[in-house]
């Protein structure tokens, strides 16, 4: 880790480095690194890569609509998703030189049909031969990138097969599905022995506080960078757990975001998850939901106090009884 061997400022040049890094490693001052078994890495790879392709074929839909656009035709504005089954065949349609709207509204599926005004609208524009060329350059460069996400799925399912037990365990933590448990996995393996305890897993995943204190004065608890793809897994189960009914993580995002907003909020769920999972990972138990009815009651009285106040400070004055 470049930030734990970080030597004197001013004093820096490439041999200056490696003898310093030689005098810390006869000092026995350097720290291992976190090195998953073999078939973990390779997992590692393919969830990674997966991420990349479905990033690209956003950039690639993305162009879809610029070009739609700028042949002012609207489909978007009509069609919640012009990838669906209705909007593939108006696109193959416009791609075949298919101009009448009233044709290619007929297409339509489903719900759609209900919108048949709008979308004949929505379909009035001035395609030329060059949007045809883009939308067919980009529709066969999605069709494979969709192609290369399926071969790599089925080459993952072939991993999920070793770690089945500790992927039905981590779905029973609340926000946590297959996927977001298998790009954990993914990072972190599933053996948790080789973190001290779970605050290095967090420190390590960079979902920690940090600490940045001077003569008693906490001057930043910014989260480090650690793991960007682990980080990014727990901030989505995160966002999944805070729109849970009834839940303990649902609770606590609420609580941290009316004081200290949405973006910590997350961050703190994502630690309060990490944190389950390696406990549920090292012991091999499922996810229990923690008994805050204590907390429940001392937040109640709390409310009941501040609402009494406020009411005071208007020159009300209540007598109350609970029911």
């Amino acid at each position: 880790n470049a930030r734990h061997i970080k030597n004197v400022p001013g004093h820096k040049t490439d041999k200056k480095d490696s003898e310093w890094i030689a005098k810390l490693l006869l000092s026995g001052l350097l720290k291992g690194s976190f090195v998953p078994a073999e078939w973990i890495r390779e997992l590692r790879d393919l969830c990674r890569y997966k991420r990349k392709l479905i990033a690209q074929r956003v950039a690639q839909r993305n162009r879809v609509h610029k070009i739609l656009e700028d042949a002012n035709i609207k489909l978007a504005s009509v069609v919640s998703d012009v990838f669906g089954i209705s909007g593939t065949l108006i696109l193959d349609a416009l791609i075949q030189k298919q101009n009448d709207p009233e044709y290619l509204a007929n297409l339509a599926k489903g719900s759609l049909r209900k919108k048949m005004t709008d979308l004949k609208l929505s379909l009035h524009g001035r395609l030329t031969d060059h949007h045809r060329f883009m939308l067919s350059t980009l529709r066969d460069s999605i069709d494979s990138i969709n192609s290369q996400i399926r071969d790599i799925e089925l080459r993952i399912e072939s991993y999920a097969v070793e770690l089945q037990q500790e992927l039905d365990l981590l779905q029973t933590i609340p926000g946590v599905g297959k996927e977001t448990a298998m790009n954990i996995l993914a990072e972190t393996g599933n053996d948790m022995g080789v973190f001290p305890d779970h605050k290095h897993l967090a420190s390590w995943a960079g979902v920690s506080p940090g600490n940045n204190e001077s003569a008693g004065k906490k001057k930043s608890t910014r989260i480090t960078h650690g793991n960007k793809y682990l980080k990014t897994a727990l901030v989505e189960a995160a966002w999944a757990a805070s729109h849970t009914k009834d839940t303990y993580l649902n609770r606590k995002h609420g609580a941290i975001a009316a004081r200290r907003g949405t973006k910590k909020a997350l961050i703190a769920v994502a630690h309060k998850i990490l944190t389950a999972l390696y406990f549920i990972l090292k012991n091999k138990e499922s996810y229990l939901e923690p008994d805050d009815t204590a907390y429940q009651e001392k937040r109640k009285q709390a409310q009941i106090k501040k609402s009494l106040e406020r009411l005071r400070g208007l020159g009300v004055q209540v007598d109350f009884r609970p029911n």
